[in-house]
């Protein structure tokens, strides 16, 4: 997160919450191609989000950013749904693998110790990952903050016995989630 797209003008390293909302005044100020360039990776490579939430400025929260940010995931068509789950990587798939991970989501799955697989975690979540894919044909979502490798592998094996609606609601969930730990950090 630490690209020049992700860095608010007037952000201090620590702001306070004044800080945040003189952050949000200034990020609000801006013209909807910066705003979306500003905020185009919080949901992944999807700029498109911020582009359509930029109508609903200003924002006097994060909760107000977000909440605007999800909606416009929300009225999206299906197709840009589908476009925005298919958007993300696998988990420690081949993307981890060559190192073309977003650094966010590099970060993301490093904190979840998925870097750290053993080889038959790492074939296990390879099979789970497929098996996945291949039941619903998008890959697997999931808001990795705060879980470990391993409740994040049962997750995958639990959801493999869901519908393809409610799985792809799920995801859909699951990357609100990943926005707002997204926004959280680089308001913080």
């Amino acid at each position: 997160m630490n690209s020049p797209h992700n860095s608010i003008p007037g952000a201090a390293a620590a702001p306070s919450s004044l800080d945040a909302l003189s952050s949000l005044s200034t990020l609000s100020s801006l013209s909807q191609a910066d705003f979306a360039a500003r905020l185009g990776d919080i949901f992944e490579h999807s700029p498109w989000i911020p582009e359509r939430a930029w109508q609903r400025r200003p924002f006097a929260s994060v909760d107000a950013l977000h909440a605007a940010m999800v909606a416009a995931v929300d009225a999206a068509s299906r197709d840009e749904q589908l476009g925005l789950i298919q958007a993300h990587p696998e988990l420690a798939g081949k993307e981890a693998a060559a190192g073309t991970l977003t650094s966010a989501s590099t970060g993301e799955q490093r904190g979840a110790g998925l870097d750290q697989c053993s080889a038959e975690e790492l074939a296990r979540l390879r099979r789970l990952n497929a098996a996945y894919r291949e039941r619903f044909g998008f890959p697997f979502v999931i808001a990795v903050k705060g879980l470990s490798r391993y409740q994040i592998m049962d997750a995958v094996e639990a959801r493999l016995n869901n519908d393809a609606a409610t799985e792809f609601r799920a995801c859909l969930s699951e990357i609100g989630k990943i926005a707002r730990f997204r926004l959280d950090a680089l308001f913080s």
